[in-house]
Parts: structure tokens; sequence; C-alpha cells
């Protein structure tokens, strides 16, 4: 089976994140979180990597971090792999303890990261956890707001870029609780966050990678292919009329919900833009590609028909 995209280059920056599997809590108690930390402070001397930001849950969690080399992977297998054994060992347990492989975002440091470290740093609130980020334990809040408290985190690294001082972050991120944040609206082809500028330079220094690796999903880096292709296909296959797939009202439309799908995959879009044509938004674009991603998994019928719109653009 062919994998999402992995670039791996000197001095990328990524959010990083790790969900337990079927959504099951993989931090139990404060030991558990110690531990972790532990494990990814061990990881960063070992592989030698900038941590600029983290947020604990109890399901899941997110780094955000900058590897000097090209060894993502081997970073992410280091820590999940060691907690893993940990966990399993400490409960008498077996098995996955993680859902699947880590999801990453290369991301544009020079105009993300202020958004991206507020996205982390209040997920505790908006998960209502606490009321403020300074009253949660296991992120690098608290680090930011009172320097050199926090062992883990890059301090040097991190204040090339922050540009404020402690207070004026602390205001910044707690002024922007109970806000909506569209930070991942703004999503390249699935895999990059950042500005037109990056996205193009980062494709063109990855591209010998691309081009060469058996990548799920490289045709979305060719903006040619639109939804109207897409749907042109769709209707034939799924014997459904364009307006019927586009309309708001039959959200319930298998044809409509693998148009999403499929245009999540194989389009440059952003879940935003592709929301703006089927009249939904980028969050609906979110989940009804997960749905369809799971029924995929059930329903080999479906998957057959999904296979064969995906053929026709060489996917």
């Amino acid at each position: 089976m062919a994998r999402p995209y992995r670039l791996q280059g000197e001095n990328c920056f990524y959010h990083i994140t790790s969900r337990g599997d079927n959504r099951k809590n993989v931090f139990i108690n404060d030991y558990d979180f110690e531990k972790f930390l532990e494990y990814l402070l061990f990881a960063k001397n070992k592989y030698k990597f900038n941590l600029y930001a983290y947020c604990l849950m109890s399901n899941h969690y997110h780094l955000f971090i900058e590897i000097l080399q090209p060894n993502l992977s081997k970073i992410m297998q280091y820590i999940n792999t060691a907690y893993t054994v940990y966990y399993n060992k400490k409960r008498n347990k077996t098995g996955h303890l993680f859902q699947g492989r880590f999801k990453s975002l290369l991301v544009d440091e020079g105009s993300y990261f202020l958004e991206l470290t507020r996205y982390i740093h209040l997920n505790p609130v908006k998960a209502k956890i606490v009321e403020l980020p300074q009253m949660y334990k296991w992120s690098s809040f608290v680090g930011y707001i009172k320097p050199e408290t926090d062992k883990y985190i890059d301090y040097s690294e991190i204040n090339a870029y922050l540009g404020m001082k402690p207070a004026d972050y602390s205001t910044f991120i707690l002024s922007s609780i109970g806000k909506k944040d569209d930070l991942f609206d703004r999503i390249y082809a699935g895999f990059i966050l950042g500005g037109k500028n990056f996205v193009e330079d980062k494709l063109a220094e990855f591209r010998p990678e691309i081009e060469s690796g058996d990548f799920a999903y490289k045709r979305k880096l060719q903006s040619a292919i639109s939804i109207d292709d897409i749907i042109s296909i769709i209707t034939k296959i799924f014997k459904e009329e364009k307006r019927v797939i586009i309309a708001k009202k039959n959200s319930q439309s298998n044809a409509r919900k693998i148009a999403i799908h499929i245009a999540r995959r194989i389009t440059a879009l952003t879940n935003k833009q592709i929301g703006n044509y089927f009249n939904i938004n980028a969050t609906t674009v979110i989940k009804a590609g997960n749905k369809v991603a799971i029924s995929l998994k059930e329903d080999k019928k479906l998957k057959a028909k999904v296979d064969e719109v995906l053929s026709v653009f060489s996917v």
C-alpha cells in the first residue's frame, strides 16, 4: 500500500500528532505523562532535533519540532515504540497503543509559528479540561510565559521566532480563547501548511523525492485536476447528475461524499476551498472525507467504484 507523504529534509519544521488506537487513552496517570516526556527528551539528545511546543492530551499528543537531519520517521518510531513498550509492560498488555502512523504537517515557521503554538497550547482549553492554558500541566505554555522553566523546549530557537515578550505572548494566547481558529483551512494538498512561496519552494526542494517515491496522494501536487473533472467521472460511475451531487440538501449522497473524499486526495485545494464548492465548511469537509475513508475499509463494492474513479487520474 502506498504511504502518505513523509517529506524529510534538513531544518524542516513539522506539526506532529499521534492518537491512541481507537481513540483510547494513552496517558492514564501523571507518571505516564512524565515517562513520555522522558522518552521525548532522550530522542532529542539522540536524534538532534529542536522542540518548539508540545501538548500531551489523554488520548493523543501534539509536537512542533524542527529536524536538523532527514530523520523524522526515526525520531517518531523511537518515541512511539519506546512509550508503547513501557505502557504495555506496566499494564501487562500487548499490541498497538497508537492508531496507525503518526501524522505530520510540513510547516512554514516564518508565517505560522505563532498560530501553530497557539493552537497547540489552547488544546486543553478547547477540550474543556481547563479554563486557562496555564492551568494545564502537560503542555509547554507555562514554559513560554515563564522562561527557562521547561527543560524540554529549546528557548534560544523559540526566541528567534517568537518576536514578543512572555507577557505579550500570554495576552496573545488568552485573547484567542473562544475564537474560531481557521489555521488548518490553509493546508495545501493535505501535508503543507504555508504560504504560496513556501509551498512552491518546498515542492521544488523535494521534487526528486516526490517523483521517485511510491506515495499515496502524489497527484495532489498537480493543480490541473479540478473538482469538476472528478464529478464528471463520478456522474458516469455512480449514475447521479452533477446538480444532485453538488446540492447541499443531498448531504447523504454517496456520490457527493465520494466527490469530497477524492477532491481532498487528488486536488491541490484546501479543505476550505472544497467546502466552498459544496457549500459547506472546512470541518464538514474533513468529517465527510473521514467517513468515506472508514466506509472504504468495510464496503468492497464502494471501494471498487472509488478505485475506478481514481484510475482515471492515474492515482
